[in-house]
């Protein structure tokens, strides 16, 4: 794409941009039935995938209209932006953004001029306050940026959205194939166990879960031990096997419960609020706290690589669920899971069904990798063009 950007204009957002804080004390009568919180606001995502109906209560007022740009101005780094797909009403920690005039500044081109690393970095360093930073929008609207001349703003557009579109693809191929690999392990983990073929003609073995798996508690020092790497529930993802962020040792808060070593192998179970279904297999070695358990299975029976594809079949996530203690923050016992039975093949067929399901995952985990690829490319390129 051939863009003439040296000879772009640069301007503030304040002086192409307004920020609307239209009121109604009457929504249902003015036709707006949903409002959008800061919770429904995704990182790093314009598009607006959750909200909320008016009926249900709130006290919002502040009014949007369909295409507005929407900053939730709350802990900036979140990167929370989106476009507003329908009329409604917002809280007051998101700002209502509409262009000043189409002629000047594209209202489509606004949410990718408001997403820069420079927009970003401003607004994070214009925040006050320590448990709840916010910005103002005095302070963002002094953001300066090239603007590109109307034609060079719509080619932009179509770059940034077939780059989205691109991402959203790939976003539901990922999704397909890991839903394709639950309701694999869900078929296996029934009253009736069935996955394709491969139990087809198969004896299979019901088993209690704790004469298969058992939890390790290997208390260490972890400085005294070297360790590097710490695991706290925060860094266990839902449905996802990878651990893909820890703290360090020595850089890092390290409470009284971190002692707890893991290996690679070992599977890492959130024993607090199963129902956020935090199930890990380590590939390195670390320390958690004694709430995360480290649980590897008896092989002479159950293979670990699928052990882990079972803790997260729908039967033993509702068993956990129906077992936990306490309201607040709901957690489970160890031996509390021992009344979860289920059955089991050879361990020959095991092999073959860990494989299947662990390549569905491989595939789905390279499709991860080419979106967050995409995404780089279009924050390097708004960089490059809007920064």
């Amino acid at each position: 794409m051939n863009l003439q950007s040296n000879s772009w204009k640069r301007v503030s957002v304040g002086e192409v941009v307004n920020e609307l804080r239209v009121t109604t004390d009457s929504p249902l009568e003015n036709g707006i039935e949903y409002y959008i919180g800061f919770e429904h606001i995704e990182s790093e995502n314009l598009q607006v995938k959750q909200f909320g109906n008016i009926g249900d209560g709130i006290n919002f007022n502040k009014t949007f209209r369909k295409g507005d740009v929407l900053f939730g101005k709350i802990r900036a780094y979140l990167k929370k932006v989106v476009v507003a797909p329908f009329d409604g009403l917002c809280s007051g920690d998101i700002l209502v953004l509409r262009t000043k005039d189409e002629n000047i500044l594209s209202q489509k081109l606004l949410p990718y001029a408001i997403t820069t690393d420079g927009f970003y970095k401003l607004a994070i360093d214009s925040s006050i306050g320590t448990t709840m930073p916010r910005t103002k929008w005095q302070y963002i609207s002094k953001h300066v940026f090239p603007l590109p001349p109307l034609d060079d703003q719509e080619r932009l557009v179509g770059l940034f959205q077939n780059i989205e579109q691109s991402i959203i693809y790939a976003d539901g191929q990922e999704k397909n194939l890991r839903k394709l690999c639950k309701s694999l392990i869900d078929g296996l983990i029934s009253d009736k166990p069935s996955i394709g073929n491969l139990l087809k003609g198969k004896k299979l073995k019901r088993v209690h879960y704790c004469d298969v798996a058992q939890k390790l508690t290997r208390r260490i020092d972890p400085v005294d031990y070297g360790i590097k790497r710490i695991v706290a529930g925060e860094n266990l993802e839902a449905e996802d096997f990878k651990i893909r962020t820890w703290g360090i040792v020595g850089k890092d808060f390290l409470g009284p419960a971190f002692h707890v070593l893991f290996q690679a192998g070992d599977i890492l179970y959130g024993s607090r609020r199963t129902y956020l279904k935090k199930v890990a297999l380590a590939d390195f070695e670390g320390v958690c706290a004694n709430t995360t358990y480290v649980i590897r299975a008896n092989e002479e029976v159950l293979l670990q690589d699928l052990l882990k594809h079972i803790m997260l079949s729908e039967k033993f996530t509702q068993y956990s669920i129906s077992v936990s203690k306490g309201s607040t923050n709901p957690y489970i016992n160890w031996k509390d899971l021992d009344n979860f039975t289920f059955e089991i093949p050879d361990l020959e067929t095991q092999r073959v069904i860990a494989d299947l399901l662990d390549e569905i995952l491989a595939n789905a985990e390279k499709i991860r990798e080419q979106k967050e690829t995409l995404k780089k490319l279009k924050q390097k390129l708004l960089n490059q063009t809007l920064g």
